[in-house]
């Protein structure tokens, strides 16, 4: 942006600013706003960081759904395995929000080229997710989860359409 210092405010294009500020991948959301006569106020966000990627290359998984080169964060982030695509990492972020699973509880993510997704908790409780209704299967894991009845449970597979498969410690 520093080809913007000195310029009149009037010439200057919102849309330049924020197509530069687009491709950093740690910028969660911005705002861009004139104020005139002559100032640009630009209000940053930064991404939060949900997952890691270890491989031959090391990345951070961003809130924004984008690709950070590693840094050491000091927080315990899941682990993200399979082939990343940011499209479907953010519709699985949204299934998450939306039941009371939080990142944090996870240790593993694994994304299949079928499109379909398994977790495994910080407990080590594998849960194997059908391709659809995401959000109705994270609840119904979740409450499986919490229930002393079942806490001797290692697997929890809910591919098969009103089923539920759970395979106990053995």
């Amino acid at each position: 942006l520093n080809k913007l210092l000195f310029r009149n405010i009037f010439l200057i294009d919102k849309n330049y600013i924020s197509k530069v500020i687009s491709e950093y991948n740690l910028i969660e959301r911005y705002r861009v706003k004139k104020i005139y006569p002559k100032q640009v106020n630009i209000e940053i966000e930064p991404t939060k960081y949900i997952a890691e990627i270890k491989g031959s290359k090391h990345f951070l998984v961003g809130s924004n759904g984008k690709l950070i080169t590693y840094q050491y964060t000091g927080e315990s982030l899941p682990l993200f395995f399979g082939q990343f695509n940011s499209e479907k990492f953010l519709e699985f972020k949204e299934s998450i929000e939306k039941s009371k699973f939080k990142f944090r509880d996870f240790k593993s993510i694994f994304f299949y080229f079928s499109n379909r997704w398994d977790i495994q908790t910080t407990d080590g409780i594998l849960v194997k997710l059908p391709k659809q209704d995401l959000t109705k299967a994270l609840s119904i894991a979740y409450k499986i989860i919490k229930d002393d009845q079942f806490k001797n449970n290692k697997v929890i597979d809910l591919r098969i359409f009103n089923q539920v498969i759970m395979k106990n410690e053995e």
